[in-house]
């Protein structure tokens, strides 16, 4: 796979390279937001490893311009365990996120698992429900003909509820069914993915098709 580095720090970016390179994946890099839109622009990466703390155009910035014209996956890098940027990158559609300092094998496990999601496992197979459509070879999801730009996480959490309809999920079984089992992800993690994705499925004309039930789990809604 091509992944797009971009940091700042020349050391940190040698150092996910190596780590990444090691694990067959294809890697080029940019040193600050401008050159990481023309690179992302040029190589059409199937990830990019993004920190947020840039110069002049942060992180943030670089994603909201990319997400306006791609779902590429993204994955944020964060100088420290801030709530707050973990959250606003997620909203801003970011898949997934690593605090500095990280192990790189955690980094090269992180981005694997959203390969994985985004994708490179896809099963040939059409789901519906209603008026939404998953195209599970394309990863394409529609409502009636519009289609509905998902990210990888989102995607797989619209195809956990559509795999059982009618069944409560629990949030350790959505856990299990999106970052796998034994995955450590915050209820406020989670909750951002799922507003994400309510959120476009109602702009596109479903505004109940995923349901919460307090203090039991997600299902399946209506979308007629």
């Amino acid at each position: 796979m091509k992944i797009l580095v971009v940091d700042d720090d020349p050391r940190l970016r040698d150092l996910v390279r190596t780590a990444l390179e090691r694990a067959d994946h294809s890697v080029t890099c940019a040193a600050d937001g401008a050159q990481a839109l023309v690179e992302a622009a040029r190589s059409g990466p199937d990830l990019i490893v993004l920190d947020i703390g840039l110069p002049e155009m942060d992180g943030f910035e670089v994603c909201r311009r990319i997400r306006a014209r791609s779902e590429v996956p993204i994955l944020f890098l964060t100088a420290r365990d801030d709530e707050v940027d973990r959250i606003v990158g997620l909203e801003m559609g970011a898949d997934d996120y690593v605090t500095k300092p990280f192990s790189p094998r955690e980094l090269v496990a992180r981005v694997g698992a959203i390969l994985r999601r985004s994708g490179s496992a896809a099963r040939s197979e059409i789901r519906r429900h209603g008026r939404v459509t998953l195209d599970m070879t394309a990863r394409v999801c529609r409502v009636d003909e519009a289609t509905v730009a998902l990210t990888g996480t989102e995607f797989q959490m619209l195809e956990a509820v559509m795999a059982s309809p009618g069944r409560l999920l629990s949030r350790m079984d959505m856990a299990n069914a999106v970052w796998g089992s034994g995955a450590q992800q915050s209820d406020r993690t989670m909750d951002s993915h799922l507003r994400n994705l309510r959120r476009k499925l109602a702009e596109a004309g479903c505004p109940e098709s995923i349901e919460t039930v307090h203090g039991q789990g997600i299902r399946l809604g209506a979308c007629s």
